[in-house]
Parts: structure tokens; sequence; C-alpha cells
């Protein structure tokens, strides 16, 4: 009798509870097996090459991507690989865009352990699966297709970017005021930039407070 194949399974965040939580998590089923951890993309690409994992659990947001580009050329070139995104939030456009590239397994950190382990076994077998509040959000997409809304929305998250660049925090600053990285930081700007269709910090704040994100009056005092 053949023993019972092994997953390996790979995962790119750079949150350090997070990535414990999940090795402690996945470590207690026989046939999964963590054989790699990247906090960045450098390292991601080099687990990718030399290891070849069957699995890819990530979290765009936590990893120094340069957009979701960079999460679609390693759908290109790593064709077996299957790809859970494991996030904290994701908006409708995130959403549209992930969809976009061919990712169908979305799932949010605040899953239980079961929820956990039916994204994992769904996408190693290329079978689609979204959380609870991904498919809420499948639904407002799908309403808002009809209602002509705005699909330029940011996360909470990086609504409070937003208001930290107004105060001219710099985003070394904002990454120690949030007690995250500094390629995470930069991460969420490129995206709130490329969402809002602006290209400097002036043209965001103004867009800003139209939106009422942050007080005029206090930004100009």
């Amino acid at each position: 009798m053949s023993a019972e194949k092994v997953f390996k399974i790979a995962i790119a965040d750079s949150q350090f509870l997070i990535v414990e939580a999940l090795q402690s998590l996945i470590q207690t089923e026989p046939n999964y097996a963590i054989i790699g951890v990247a906090n960045t993309h450098h390292e991601l690409q080099k687990i990718l090459q030399e290891k070849a994992p069957d699995l890819l659990i990530v979290d765009p947001a936590n990893i120094d991507f340069d957009g979701l580009d960079d999460l679609k050329n390693i759908k290109l070139k790593n064709a077996q690989l299957g790809i859970l995104i494991l996030t904290n939030v994701v908006s409708k456009q995130e959403f549209a865009d992930i969809s976009r590239i061919g990712i169908k397994n979305i799932s949010y950190k605040t899953a239980d352990r079961d929820e956990i382990f039916a994204a994992i076994d769904a996408t190693l077998k290329n079978k689609k699966f979204y959380s609870e509040e991904v498919l809420d959000l499948l639904i407002d997409l799908g309403e808002s297709k009809n209602s002509g809304e705005d699909s330029k929305t940011l996360t909470p998250s990086e609504i409070e970017i937003v208001k930290l660049i107004a105060e001219g925090l710099t985003t070394k600053e904002i990454a120690s005021k949030r007690n995250i990285s500094y390629h995470t930081v930069n991460t969420h700007r490129k995206n709130i930039f490329r969402k809002m269709e602006v290209s400097n910090a002036s043209e965001l704040i103004m867009l800003a407070i139209k939106a009422g994100w942050i007080n005029n009056i206090e930004y100009y005092i």
C-alpha cells in the first residue's frame, strides 16, 4: 500500500503571529508539510524555484509585491501551484483584480480551523473557495453593477494610511505607527494611488477631503 501524498505548502506573509499560528495549525495534519516561509518577494521567489510547493498561502498586502502583477507572474510561471489568499480584508476592486488574474481562493484571517483546512483542500483540488465575508462581497459586487456604484473602494486599513499621509507622516513613520513593515506600507501606498488614480499625495488628500475621510479644516490647520 502506497503512502499518502504529503502536500508541500509555502507561506508568504510578513505578519509574525499569523505565520506562527498558520505553521502550528498546518503541522497538526500529517499530509501537509510547511517547506518555506517568505517575508519578502525575493524570499518567496527563492522558495518557489528551489522547493516547488504544491500550495502557496499568501497575503499580498503583507508582501512587498509591486502590485498584483507580481502575483500574476507567479501564477503564470508555476502552473501547478495552488494559490490561497489569506488576508485581513478585500475591497471590491481588489476582489475584481484578484479574480482577473485567475485566483479563485480567498479567505480571511478571522477564519476558524475548519474553514482554513477547507480552503486549503479546495485550493489543492483546483476548486473555488471563498469565505463567507468574500461571498457577501460578491453579492454586493453583483448588485453594484446595476447601481453604477464607484469601484474605487479603499479598505479600512488603506483609509487609515491615507489619513496618516495627510498628517504628513513618511512611509517609515507610518510603518512604525501602525506596527507593520515598511514594504507593507509602500505596497498599500501603491495600491491606494492606483485605485484613486492619483500621482501624488496632494491629489490624494484632495480626494480624501471630498470623500470625507479627513476634515479639510484639520488638514489646512
